[in-house]
């Protein structure tokens, strides 16, 4: 250390209170014939005074030398002055017995037992394991440039391997329900359901992100793209006289060609419209063309927002419906009129002006939902054709490059569903390539909460199942009580009613009694109404009835009335008790009596007006014998009879309450039976469709596999000879009801109670959504296992570095260093690439190759350096040859693929030319009479790609005679020839150094040699992996390359043809294309066969660079890991104590990966 170094570190150390005495001018080391790491058992420090158990004593432990006496460690990682030291012996301290604490960025397990083991927490816990070991490796100084470059690569390699995603494309007609199908797995209302076009239209990828907002970057398409498609829907809305199409129903082509130019610009009216070009027509709003090729991007805290951002740039209504008229009224010179026309001009300008939906090219949402959280991305693909080629081709593009495909139908009709049947065809196609694997295609039924009983019962013939007939057996049951119960709640109504009329009789008599008495007491005349008629009606009834009370006339039960002496008193009251005592027990009679009363009071009112001077008593009569005391004795009667009727209503009233509680609670168990029996029917229902949809799936394989073999080779094909086992194919099939799943956990507001189900797994969105996470295990288990073994690698390579290689001479050294070091020391790097311009011939591999492979000059490989040579001028060193050796090889292995390719599919695609020539003609004729003449003129338009693509079937005899060879080429082992040649360069080399190195190095080189070879293993079968599915992909690429070159070959037919008017055109059209298929079909598949053999030698070629640029690294990563031999690392206090960290550090590092390795063995054997 220098005086400065000194000063510097004097200076921090006093801030915390402590002194560092000066350094000793030399360092004595204890000679070892082993090195410290032999020693480890043998050699044991015995302090004096017992050391707190965190101290750290360092020490150069690859060189068995002791750190200098006067400097040491506390707790805290401060250094001590030298009287602490002074109390213990100077003897080596092994690094083992070392402790340094460092930043821990994952966290410390005692056991495999204690981890919960998934693929995502092993590689978020492998990512901390990474950033702690760069931490240590940044405070290590790396005397060689290229080992910093290696390792650096290593750690930047190592960080930016992320989980791997699953991409599924979910296909559909439009109504099959795959918004809401979407929303229900994502437990949110995420995708847009309220567009008519834009939704089905528009692919939109949801992935997934740890944020909680829900974000997304809404893409137009370029202004090329959208002139292209402006003219074809022009020309979709001109007959062929010049004139407008009918545009009203928009399931026509000049109805959808309509509904989105009138969107786009609503300010063009249809007559102007076929009267402009697309150049006036894009002149007509600058705006629209500023939105064209740019991305918009949302960001909100919920899905309510979102949806409200997002409907800005779908939503597809018809503006001009989707206002409300304002039907206010006000006077046209008020000020109120005024300002609402002001307001309803400003709202009739806004919901006028353009929509952005139909130039959308595509939406990609990123969203927290848990679904997503494994790596699974959702692609909703139009659900009908689109007159853009644009977003046609991303639909497309998607379909080639997803790893799975999601094919949604409504279960009504999902085991004859035309367009499902369409979509598995397309995917059936798509097994022509390759084996069948069972995660690849899935089927979900959707909609299953629709369902008739009466239909399903019959047609299952389930009418006998027991669990059916107990469940109709609790409907007919609750049935029979809810009409016992509606009898009493009848019956009790009626008793209220009629108690209620008596109430209100016997309060207004009481109200009579008490006025009277007053009247009485005040000495004022009172003139009864209420008791005189009661008074004249029981005198009218007594002449009619035959008196049975005690011998007086009659016992009316309503008079009101009262005689003049204490007989008639005596009457009056008990009246009022017959009028209580026969009421309040309410029948068919009683009721009947209520019509009789309400005769008598009317025949009452009419005796009282016509024959006021009859026999009965006058009121002024009865109210002479009326005293205070009688009225007293009546009042105190009323009330009694009140408080006995309120007894009654109430009782009345309970047992209402009681019914209608008994009919509410049997309406729910009755809802609850039917949905019930609703969900029974479902669920036989789709065990029924998932059978029959399984069936169909094996059929349809074996009758595509049939008519490919029957293409290649009919002389020999035996159609009772199977290609595959078709009994282990099993169709993934889902039967799910997302309306329901919604309704039940209240994920969408004011949409009432489920239809069909009553718990979460019978709609069928639980298990979909694991199966979500499902197809993700495989490639996530894959992926956090080879970054343990890369980090683990990676690991020991760093510890071997750090740890030293023990006790090596110099001229040791130097002697391997002369040899097989490629660099001399500072260096700064190795040597660019020879061909400067490769890349230009890699676009499409910079998208697939890892940054293993693409990126390989980032590092040492950027800048041209000095080169050790030799005499010759030949780069000398381990890189320079293996580097040559490993071109030597690649340049011999893209030759073999090449010929591989040749010989393997030339042949076969001239057969497969030939054979889709022949058939060319004839389809074409098949093809135009399959249609409506407006459809064939729209496909023409679109150059054979509309509802269905033309060129795609005209290449299918091409692709059916070529798929066994390519299948079987394909998943060959293409490099394995390749691999075992680098990996016997590398042992060569490997046995070169060991035998060139000196007698006291033989044991080491001979250790390090294993090390290296792990190592170079290691890394060469993640290249050769990375390297196959790259080709797997392009290989994907390259076979679907058939149709477009096809298209173009006919483009010009197309356009011919479409130059046809007039009368008699559509005829014309057709011969015309007919004669140009005729005359260029050789050309065209003959050239096709020609693309497709070009473009796999040139994957070949690019293959090759690719392997050059990432075997270099490898040749670089064996040079590092060698030249642990003939580096040595410094002594300063500094890097001792850096060197003690980094080796606590990987220790740790290397005991917590061994406990996830087995914590994934216990994962594995459980599932």
């Amino acid at each position: 250390m220098s005086s400065k170094e000194n000063r510097m570190m004097g200076s921090a150390s006093s801030a915390r209170g402590i002194f560092i005495k000066p350094e000793p001018e030399e360092l004595h080391a204890v000679p070892s014939s082993e090195s410290t790491r032999h020693n480890s058992k043998k050699s044991t420090p015995a302090p004096t005074v017992k050391a707190e158990p965190i101290e750290s004593k360092p020490v150069l432990s690859d060189r068995g030398t002791t750190a200098p006496s006067n400097i040491t460690l506390d707790s805290q990682h401060n250094f001590s002055s030298a009287p602490d030291v002074k109390k213990f012996k100077q003897e080596p301290v092994l690094p083992h017995e070392q402790r340094v604490h460092e930043p821990m960025l994952y966290e410390l397990h005692d056991s495999a037992d204690n981890i919960s083991y998934t693929p995502e927490a092993a590689l978020q816990a492998g990512l901390g394991m990474v950033k702690t070991l760069k931490a240590g490796i940044n405070k290590l100084e790396l005397g060689s440039k290229l080992r910093k470059d290696v390792w650096l690569r290593e750690i930047d390699n190592l960080l930016s391997q992320g989980a791997p995603t699953t991409m599924i494309a979910v296909c559909g007609a439009t109504g099959a329900g795959k918004s809401s199908i979407l929303n229900a797995i994502l437990d949110d209302n995420i995708v847009p359901t309220s567009g008519m076009r834009a939704c089905t239209a528009v692919v939109t990828e949801i992935a997934y992100h740890a944020a909680p907002t829900i974000d997304a970057d809404v893409s137009f398409l370029s202004e090329a793209e959208w002139r292209a498609e402006l003219a074809v829907l022009l020309d979709d809305l001109v007959d062929e006289d010049g004139n407008l199409k009918r545009t009203t129903d928009l399931r026509s082509d000049s109805g959808v060609a309509w509904h989105k130019v009138h969107a786009v610009y609503p300010s063009i009216a249809q007559e102007q419209l076929i009267h402009l070009t697309v150049d006036q027509i894009l002149a007509r709003d600058k705006n629209i063309v500023n939105v064209l090729g740019t991305t918009k991007k949302i960001s909100a805290k919920n899905s309510t927002i979102f949806a409200q951002e997002i409907a800005k740039y779908i939503d597809s209504k018809d503006q001009k419906r989707g206002g409300k008229k304002d039907k206010t009224k006000v006077p046209d010179n008020s000020l109120m009129s005024i300002l609402t026309k002001d307001k309803n001009k400003e709202t009739k300008k806004k919901d006028h002006g353009p929509a952005l939906w139909p130039l959308i090219r595509q939406v990609n949402v990123r969203c927290n939902a848990q679904a997503l959280s494994t790596g699974a991305i959702l692609v909703d693909l139009p659900g009908v054709a689109d007159a853009n080629a644009a977003r046609n081709s991303i639909a497309k593009d998607y379909m080639k490059k997803c790893n799975c495909i999601w094919i949604l139908a409504p279960i009504t009709r999902a085991v004859d569903d035309k367009t499902a049947r369409d979509l598995l065809g397309e995917a059936f196609k798509l097994q022509l390539m390759s084996t069948y694997d069972a995660h690849t295609i899935t089927f979900i039924a959707s909609k299953c909460d629709d369902i008739s009983c009466s239909e399903v019962i019959p047609a299952l013939g389930i009418e006998d199942d027991p669990e059916l007939e107990e469940i109709e057996g609790r409907i007919e049951q609750y049935k029979e009580e809810t009409a016992d119960f509606k009898k009493k709640k009848t019956t009790a109504e009626s008793s209220m009613k009629a108690i209620d009329k008596q109430l209100k009789d016997v309060r207004a008599f009481l109200a009579e009694y008490e006025q009277h008495k007053m009247a009485l007491e005040n000495g004022e005349t009172f003139t009864p109404r209420l008791t005189t008629t009661a008074y004249k009606k029981a005198q009218s009834a007594g002449k009619k009835r035959k008196n049975t009370r005690r011998g007086k006339s009659g016992s009316p039960k309503r008079h009101k009335h009262f005689g003049d002496d204490d007989d008639d008193d005596d009457f009056e009251m008990d009246d009022i008790d017959d009028y209580l005592n026969d009421d309040i027990h309410v029948d068919d009679d009683d009721e009947r009596s209520y019509d009789e009363d309400d005769d008598d009071d009317d025949d009452a009112d009419e005796e009282e007006e016509g024959d006021s001077d009859g026999e009965e008593n006058t009121p002024d009569e009865s109210e002479e014998n009326v005293t205070v005391e009688v009225l007293q004795e009546k009042i105190g009667d009323a009330k009694e009879a009140i408080k006995v009727e309120r007894e009654q209503l109430n009782n009345a009233r309970k047992a209402r309450k009681d019914a209608v509680d008994a009919l509410s609670n049997l309406k729910k168990k009755t809802t609850k039976a039917q949905r019930d029996k609703n969900a029974f029917c479902s669920l036989k229902r789709s065990e029924f469709s998932r059978d029959v949809l399984k069936e169909d799936f094996r059929v349809g394989l074996k009758d595509l596999d049939d008519a490919a073999a029957e293409e290649r080779n009919p002389d020999s094909f035996d159609p009772t000879h199977n290609l595959r086992n078709y009994d282990d194919i099993d169709l993934p099939v889902f039967t799910c009801s997302s309306r329901d799943y919604v309704r039940i956990t209240g994920q969408v507001k004011g949409d009432g109670d489920p239809s069909c189900f009553s718990n979460l797994e019978d709609t069928g969105i639980p298990s979909l959504r694991e199966w979500c996470h499902k197809l993700t295990i495989s490639s996530r288990s894959r992926a956090a296992k080879q970054f343990h073994t890369h980090l683990k690698t990676f690991a020991n390579s760093v510890r071997v570095y750090v740890d030293g290689i023990g006790d090596v001479t110099i001229a040791d050294r130097e002697s391997l260093r002369e040899k097989w070091e490629s660099t001399p020391q500072g260096g700064e790097g190795m040597y660019d690439d020879e061909d400067d311009d490769e890349d230009e011939d890699m676009p499409h591999w910079h998208g697939i190759m890892s940054r293993a492979l693409t990126d390989a000059r980032l590092f040492s490989m950027n800048n041209q350096s000095s080169l050790k040579v030799d005499a010759r001028g030949e780069p000398i060193g381990v890189t320079p040859r293996l580097v040559k050796e490993f071109g030597i090889h690649v340049e011999k292995s893209v030759s073999d693929l090449q010929d591989l390719f040749r010989d393997g599919l030339e042949d076969k695609c001239r057969v497969g030319a030939a054979n889709a020539a022949e058939d060319a003609v004839q389809h074409v004729d098949e093809f135009a009479a399959s249609m409506h003449w407006a459809t064939y003129r729209a496909t023409l338009r679109r150059h054979g790609s509309w509802r269905r693509d033309l060129n795609v079937e005209l290449v299918t005899p091409f692709t059916r005679n070529i798929a066994s060879s390519w299948s079987t080429l394909f998943e060959s082992d293409l490099f394995a020839s390749l691999s075992d040649a680098i990996m016997t360069c590398i042992n060569k080399l490997i046995a070169d150094v060991e035998a060139s190195a000196a007698a006291g190095l033989k044991d080491h080189v001979h250790a390090q040699s294993s090390v290296s070879q792990e190592e170079a293993r290691h890394a060469l079968v993640q290249t050769m992996e990375v390297v196959k599915e790259a080709l797997g992909k392009e290989q994907k690429e390259i076979s679907r390359c058939l149709a477009p070159h096809v298209q173009n070959e006919l483009t010009d037919g197309y356009n011919l043809a479409l130059q046809e008017r007039g009368s008699g055109s559509v005829a014309r059209q057709k011969a015309i294309f007919h004669n140009y298929v005729d005359g260029h079909k050789h050309d065209a598949f003959d050239g096709g066969a020609e693309v497709l053999m070009g473009r796999l030698s040139t994957a070949a070629e690019t293959i090759g660079k690719a392997l050059k640029e990432s075997l270099r690294e490898l040749a670089e990563k064996i040079e590092v890991s060698l030249a642990v031999l003939w580096e040595g690392t410094q002594d300063v206090p500094n890097q001792i104590r850096a060197r003690l960290q980094i080796m606590q550090s990987v220790s740790k590092l290397l005991d917590q990966l061994d406990m996830w390795s087995k914590a994934a063995e216990k994962a594995s054997a459980a599932s």
